[in-house]
């Protein structure tokens, strides 16, 4: 007997549960919104779905063949059972094939990023064990560049790298190349990554599923992803405000590596420019200031002071430039690294406390 809806204009029925029909919603995008999880490996919700990684596929009432749900729009009076034998069998099977292609070794594979891949070996299983086939992929010639490493043999060409590089960050630095077996990352001319359009952003890094595109500086620490510790936090590179997870070594005290937020939770939406992702080894440059510097009035020369001792003689400074030469002899330059409210209060404090116009930033227009 059916389980259809009584009302096929407005509802479709996913495991029993009939869900509000929404024109252009998918499947997948359907499941979510009553928490019935379909695991994906391919599918990332910034991208156009591809349907590579057929983890997805789900019975659909009517149809011969299981259908990919990240790609499958839903219609009205649509019927899908996610949890079948027959769906069931089908993710283990598939499991199966991607641990055959890539490295079957978890403590191997998750050296340095968490493999999606072993997460869905937890969940579902395996169809059995299949013989790993050394992986025919190569990497490109020689790259010398110190951030972004690629490794083939933990590669499943599931294409999600180069579906972000392409869609969003629109610069398509890297590409599928080779047929078959033999299908791999590659860039044009098997140039490296700094002889291309790559804007060295990392998110090839955050799609991979299974941990091929990999920081080169956090290898070399030594430390999977799970042993670090994430602090969320705020990139100082400019006004933006993107949300950022910095891994903390915390037995070293240092900072490994900065990895973004999942999609969709910040303003940044997983995203990250490459200061956010690599540039954060001033944390603990020798030559970093730690603490404020005021000039000695006898010797000249800076030394350590408090915040607040610092700030007094900010104040004497701009004060005793106003009262001898007034308010329009005094500067104020903001930044634009700072926040919206952070460049507001400096021009609230040039035009109302001091008087002058004269304040200006380098982002104003």
């Amino acid at each position: 007997m059916s389980d259809r809806p009584s009302d096929e204009r407005k509802f479709v029925v996913i495991d029993g549960n009939e869900v509000p029909y929404v024109p252009g919603q998918t499947i997948l995008q359907a499941a979510a919104g009553i928490d019935v999880e379909i695991p994906t490996i391919c599918w990332d919700p910034r991208l156009t779905p591809a349907g590579a990684c057929r983890m997805c596929l789900v019975e659909v009432e009517g149809s011969r063949l299981m259908q990919p749900a990240c790609a499958m729009k839903t219609a009205p009076g649509m019927v899908v059972r996610t949890t079948t034998p027959r769906v069931e069998r089908n993710r283990k099977f598939i499991v199966s094939l991607h641990l055959a292609d890539t490295i079957a070794d978890r403590e191997v594979a998750e050296d340095n990023n968490p493999s999606k891949l072993f997460e869905l070996v937890d969940t579902y299983g395996t169809a059995g064990e299949w013989p790993h086939v050394e992986s025919p992929r190569q990497g490109r010639p020689h790259d010398d560049n110190p951030w972004v490493l690629f490794r083939p043999d933990r590669c499943i060409a599931c294409s999600l790298c180069t579906r972000y590089c392409d869609q969003v960050e629109a610069v398509s630095a890297i590409t599928l190349a080779h047929r078959g077996a033999h299908t791999t990352i590659s860039t044009a001319d098997g140039r490296g990554l700094r002889d291309t359009t790559c804007e060295l952003c990392g998110g090839c890094i955050d799609v991979c599923p299974t941990g091929a595109m990999t920081e080169r500086q956090a290898v070399l620490w030594g430390k999977p992803e799970r042993e670090l510790e994430k602090v969320r936090t705020t990139c100082n590179f400019c006004g933006v405000g993107c949300q950022l997870d910095l891994n903390v070594d915390r037995e070293a005290g240092r900072i490994v590596k900065a990895t973004s937020p999942p999609p969709g939770t910040t303003v940044n939406d997983g995203n990250l420019c490459v200061k956010g992702r690599f540039a954060n080894d001033f944390v603990h440059h020798p030559d970093r200031l730690t603490t404020p510097l005021v000039r000695d009035v006898e010797s000249g020369q800076l030394v350590p002071a408090s915040w607040e001792q610092a700030l007094e003689r900010a104040v004497e400074g701009l004060q005793r430039v106003a009262d001898e030469h007034g308010a329009d002899a005094l500067g104020f330059i903001s930044s634009s690294r700072c926040t919206v409210e952070e460049n507001y209060l400096m021009q609230k404090m040039a035009r109302a406390a001091f008087g002058t116009q004269n304040v200006h930033q380098c982002a104003a227009t």
